[in-house]
């Protein structure tokens, strides 16, 4: 029960969060039945644990990561002559299978500069902007807190 008032909750946030508080809650009410429906039945109640101190967390982390990397994108982009080396880059995994990966994979496409483009047995692999950038160290350190968002430890 707790886990679909924290579902319900949270769809419900969502909406008013995307119509700005205007409502539309004819459309809105089916369309957050239809997403707890979606969610329920795509990860079952009790299969995924995240950490609250761990959200608290991420969240901070993932939004100073957002402001660097989005400055670092604007910049390449006004200047004239941008720095720019496209590559497509793998990395060896060390979260276990799962969705903790899956959340990685997503969150590294959020990321500005870097696009997850294919998540298969251990290794994902990302499009990236610069190729001399430290992305694996950015990766290895979005795996750190993921880790500790859903409360796993990496191996080795």
């Amino acid at each position: 029960m707790h886990t679909l008032l924290l579902r319900t909750s949270f769809f419900t946030l969502l909406w008013w969060s995307v119509t700005e508080g205007a409502g539309g809650w004819a459309i809105g009410v089916p369309t957050i039945l239809l997403a707890l429906l979606a969610s329920l039945w795509l990860q079952p109640q009790g299969r995924l644990s995240l950490r609250p101190a761990g959200m608290l967390r991420f969240a901070a982390f993932f939004l100073v990561q957002s402001l660097r990397a989005g400055l670092d994108v604007a910049l390449r982009a006004l200047r004239p002559r941008m720095r720019l080396a496209p590559a497509l880059q793998e990395y060896r995994l060390q979260l276990p299978a799962g969705p903790a990966r899956v959340f990685l994979a997503d969150t590294m496409s959020l990321l500005p500069g870097t696009l997850s483009t294919e998540l298969r047995d251990d290794c994902l692999c990302l499009h990236v902007l610069d190729a001399h950038l430290p992305v694996e160290a950015d990766l290895r350190q979005v795996e750190v807190r993921v880790a500790d968002l859903f409360g796993l430890t990496l191996r080795e």
